[in-house]
């Protein structure tokens, strides 16, 4: 079937266009989302997020600085590096939008939500499905709320460190520096409330893992082909398949991408052929170009 705005046969830059806004209004929604999820959930319970808004919750609690102006403060060196690793310009607006929004949000709403204390079940299920939510919004969006994922690009591309070992790596040194500020105990409710988020990003995005291993197989495999080496920057490799009934030969694509280009390829296949057959699999380990050196997997 056919997308929405495909049925509608309106112009293609009229589409384009529609599927802009919708965009932007995804990645608003989902970055307030986030925002909200600090004054109403974490904060007031002194749990603490991981990534780059855990750093500056850590300056909040130790030192009063406000989280939202942190936040943003940490994030435009990362975007800014983000770009000449080649993000290019789409990256870094969609990417600065998202963390403007999202670090305002934190706190503008900080003066308006009543926190939300008492059961830490109620807020650490809350405060991980908000969380969820909202970063699975973002990424639909084509977004990025920037922070420790422009990190693990970047150390990923330039050291060959792999993405989840980074992300290990990094959020755990933030709750074990949070735990010597708030206790312990903040700090067991926030790794219950980033599983909880982990799993609902899957649920909204689609999948857990960084890779995703995408086959095509399309009459217009040639167009497919072009737009994501042009759209998306990922490699593919052309294979010749065969239909078992009818037996005509009927090209192939594979390709492997992050998650966050999950959505913008399915985009650009329903562009071109809304009839393709696509399957989409998660890749435990990406080693090769573009991906983690395969020297360094050993």
């Amino acid at each position: 079937m056919k997308p929405f705005l495909e049925r509608l046969n309106l112009p293609p830059n009229l589409i384009k266009t529609l599927r802009t806004i919708q965009d932007y209004l995804l990645i608003t929604a989902g970055a307030l989302i986030i925002a909200a999820n600090v004054p109403l959930f974490l904060e007031p319970n002194q749990v603490v997020s991981t990534g780059v808004t855990g750093i500056a919750m850590l300056a909040y609690f130790s030192w009063g600085w406000p989280i939202g102006l942190v936040t943003l403060l940490i994030n435009l060196p990362l975007i800014l590096a983000g770009i000449r690793w080649g993000g290019g310009l789409r990256f870094f607006v969609r990417t600065i939008y998202a963390v403007i929004v999202f670090t305002a949000g934190i706190d503008i709403l900080g003066r308006v939500l009543p926190p939300i204390q008492g059961d830490p079940l109620f807020y650490t299920l809350f405060g991980g499905f908000l969380d969820g939510i909202g970063i699975g919004l973002v990424l639909r969006g084509s977004g990025t709320t920037g922070g420790t994922d422009i990190i693990a690009q970047l150390l990923n591309r330039y050291v060959g460190v792999p993405f989840g070992t980074l992300f290990i790596v990094v959020n755990g040194a933030i709750l074990l520096a949070a735990a010597f500020v708030v206790g312990i105990v903040p700090v067991l409710y926030a790794l219950i409330i980033n599983f909880i988020s982990g799993r609902v990003v899957d649920t909204v995005q689609e999948g857990v893992g960084y890779a995703r291993a995408v086959m095509i197989i399309s009459r217009r495999a040639e167009q497919i082909q072009h737009a994501i080496l042009e759209d998306l920057g990922r490699g593919i490799t052309l294979l010749e398949a065969r239909g078992a009934y009818t037996r005509s030969p009927q090209p192939a694509l594979y390709t492997v991408i992050s998650r966050s280009q999950v959505t913008p390829l399915k985009r650009i296949i329903a562009e071109i052929d809304p009839e393709a057959f696509v399957v989409v699999s998660e890749a435990h380990e990406v080693l090769g170009e573009g991906f983690q050196a395969i020297a360094k997997a050993e």
